[in-house]
């Protein structure tokens, strides 16, 4: 299984528009920093799913048929904004599954294209290809699943944006189940009274409790980067994901390689 980054960042990215705090201008000045709309690629095989469509390029991205499916966390317009333009292709019916919301976002339902949806259902496991992905619900402003994804080989990982914390049988079904990979919403510093999304004690909190072999912290904003940089804090049960960082889990070994 390989985990590729396309994006890292919360809603608004970094550098966030207007701000000359620290992290913004070190991203303005060196593309490494930047953080686009938190997405991932999962690879298996021949499978490749993308988590979130937030990125406005996927139509540049991807030609037809190299994606078997797109999964969304959410409706929120940082994650499926570049559905919108996707939908106007041409050719083979694109899947598209996530949470049974009513509402989606704008008229994503009313004028679908070429993007076939499908709403998945909590703890209900759904396979593509060579992975099979287990919607877990997670703690924000709008429904929204994380997945448990596992291959075929049994190399298991977790995607778990947006969230504040997790419910109690998401954290009881992700402890029981052992990922060898996570990755987590970590939007915030340390803040007396989070909201909507992990800081950074409630995402190291969910870390120590799910007990995953390797931890990555994704869905970052520039309040973060900015924290990190003034403190130097840094933690040895998770990395800082960036844009573009790929993560290769070895099925004989099961361990990631970076």
């Amino acid at each position: 299984m390989r985990i590729n980054f396309l994006g890292t960042g919360a809603a608004g990215g970094v550098p966030l528009f207007g701000c000359t705090c620290v992290a913004c201008e070190r991203a303005r000045l060196d593309p490494v920093f930047v953080r686009r709309p938190c997405s991932a690629l999962i690879e298996s095989g021949n499978t490749r799913i993308l988590l979130d469509a937030g990125l406005t390029d996927l139509h540049e991205r991807f030609k037809p048929g190299e994606l078997d499916a797109i999964v969304l966390t959410h409706f929120h317009p940082d994650h499926v904004q570049g559905l919108f333009h996707l939908r106007w292709g041409v050719g083979t019916r694109i899947p598209v599954y996530g949470p049974p919301d009513s509402e989606g976002c704008a008229d994503l339902y009313k004028h679908p294209g070429v993007l076939e949806f499908h709403a998945l259902t909590k703890f209900e496991p759904v396979s593509i290809g060579a992975l099979t992905l287990t919607p877990v619900p997670l703690i924000h402003s709008k429904v929204t699943f994380g997945y448990a994804i596992e291959s075929s080989s049994g190399i298991r990982f977790a995607y778990l944006t947006d969230t504040l914390g997790l419910p109690p049988r998401t954290e009881t079904f992700l402890t029981d189940w052992h990922p060898h990979g996570l990755a987590l919403d970590c939007s915030f510093p340390p803040q007396s009274e989070a909201k909507n999304h992990n800081d950074w004690t409630t995402a190291l909190a969910v870390i120590d409790k799910v007990n995953p072999e390797r931890a990555w912290l994704t869905h970052i904003s520039h309040t973060l980067d900015a924290w990190l940089l003034g403190t130097g804090e840094s933690s040895s049960r998770a990395a800082i994901a960036m844009d573009g960082d790929r993560i290769d889990f070895q099925a004989s070994s099961n361990s990631p390689q970076p």
